[in-house]
């Protein structure tokens, strides 16, 4: 189903900023950083989702909002993909999520029949989103990881970390034996507990070469124990622009990904956490700093390659008030002060455009929810549980 259409069809090779550019998620805030730095480059922007109310849906750089199959449901998402791509004219395909990359990756050829489509080859994509087999090709370039565990009875030292295999957010932390009675083993892997800040290297490849990088540290997160950014700041830093690279070269990578590290706080080296084989929540950042992902990869799908870009600033650093950094504060009052103090400061932006103003009162409307949840439950502090570290 379409919404909102704007435009007419077009022919011929198009200039770049009147080329037709689909995304896919909508909803998710880094989606809306793409829109509106493509929107904002004159590029004509459609915007996917199976949600109505998706916040990148109400942004005026958003040129047509279509409702979509759920990603999840892969053979059907990819059905309407390739119908709309033949019946439409659309020069560049973005996925945003990671089921919507690992789905379009698998799928390229027959997408490439309609529409560039800047991601890696799926072989590659399968191993970045797999982190299992992300740390077994880490561990073969040397790269740091964190110790693993094959099952409950190996664990020699509390806290563990059981993640996810596949995707982001589904972390438990686990302080003594009777904590892995609601883990299902085959869908989570036990790491031991790496304290410390964290790092992400950000890169785009054009088929193995690097083409830009860019790399931030964290200031504050949510949870609060450890997930995405609410506010972060940019930085250099060759060890992790090393092995960042060392990591996507390995693959052969082609498009973007983010490589998330972190810093442990007992003895300074860096560990690998995972690779995000797609575009990343802090993405306005790097776009901040002068790293403009979106129009780049653009460029690169049309034009076939680009000049290199790695300059960029450091020390700039960026804000999500909604709902990250709004859950970070009810989950963490004293960073009450910082948080204010950053409103008023005018080198720390956010994601708040007051030329852009409804995708953020959509955020702003959509904030005490989960708060309001998250307090009902008790999870709002440690939605994950709390990492009981020995001294």
């Amino acid at each position: 189903m379409m919404e909102d259409t704007h435009g007419g069809a077009t022919t011929g090779r198009p200039a770049l900023t009147q080329a037709r550019v689909l995304v896919t998620n909508a909803e998710y805030k880094h989606t809306l950083a793409v829109v509106r730095s493509l929107g904002k480059a004159g590029y004509h922007v459609i915007a996917t989702d199976s949600k109505r109310k998706a916040q990148s849906f109400f942004s005026r750089y958003c040129r047509e909002r279509v409702i979509c199959p759920d990603p999840k449901n892969e053979e059907e998402f990819i059905r309407f993909l390739l119908r709309f791509l033949r019946e439409r004219d659309v020069d560049v395909l973005l996925p945003m999520g990671n089921s919507t990359t690992v789905a379009i990756s698998k799928h390229r050829d027959e997408l490439e029949e309609f529409a560039r489509v800047p991601v890696a080859r799926y072989d590659a994509v399968r191993i970045a989103s797999d982190k299992g087999e992300t740390m077994r090709l880490a561990t073969t370039l040397g790269i740091r990881v964190p110790k693993e565990y094959a099952s409950a009875e190996e664990v020699d030292r509390y806290p563990v970390v059981a993640k996810g295999t596949h995707g982001s957010g589904r972390v438990k932390y686990v302080n003594s034996p009777d904590g892995f009675r609601q883990i299902g083993f085959d869908q989570y892997i036990l790491q031991e507990y790496i304290p410390g800040r964290g790092y992400g290297f950000y890169a785009l490849y054009n088929h193995g070469e690097l083409r830009a990088y860019f790399m931030h540290e964290r200031v504050r997160e949510y949870p609060i124990t450890g997930g995405p950014s609410s506010c972060a700041r940019s930085i250099c830093d060759d060890e992790l622009k090393s092995e960042g690279t060392k990591l996507m070269g390995a693959l052969d990578w082609h498009g973007v990904a983010m490589v998330e590290f972190k810093r442990d706080s007992r003895d300074g080296r860096l560990t690998l956490m995972e690779v995000n084989p797609r575009f990343w929540g802090s993405l306005d950042l790097s776009i901040a700093a002068g790293i403009d992902f979106p129009r780049l990869i653009v460029e690169m799908a049309l034009e076939g390659d680009i000049a290199p870009v790695f300059d960029y600033s450091t020390r700039v650093k960026f804000r999500w008030p909604f709902p990250d950094d709004m859950l970070h504060l009810f989950s963490n009052p004293g960073s009450c002060m910082e948080i204010v103090a950053e409103i008023f400061d005018r080198n720390a932006g956010s994601n708040v455009w007051w030329s852009d103003p409804l995708p953020n009162l959509v955020q702003a409307y959509m904030t005490p929810l989960p708060i309001l949840s998250k307090l009902v439950h008790g999870t709002l502090r440690y939605p994950h549980g709390l990492p009981v570290v020995p001294r």
